[in-house]
């Protein structure tokens, strides 16, 4: 995920840009700042997608295998 102190710029500048307005300098960084957050939510989300399996898709042996592992933490 992205830093912390670049979170908090883009919600400062979001603030910024409802109370007072930016200037274009802020505009080009406020842009900047949003297409990396994007992309690094991106990332994130493709990572979660590929970690899902489908239980059509397992194997009885895989079935059988999670179905002990939730006994164990019950």
């Amino acid at each position: 995920m992205l830093e912390k102190s670049r979170l908090d710029r883009i919600n400062e500048l979001a603030k910024k840009a409802k109370t007072e307005g930016l200037t274009e300098e802020e505009k080009k960084e406020q842009e900047q700042l949003r297409k990396e957050y994007i992309e690094k939510f991106r990332e994130n989300f493709k990572g979660q997608l590929k970690k899902i399996k489908f239980v059509e898709d397992l194997s009885e042996e895989e079935l059988n295998e999670i179905a002990k592992e939730k006994m164990k933490q019950n």
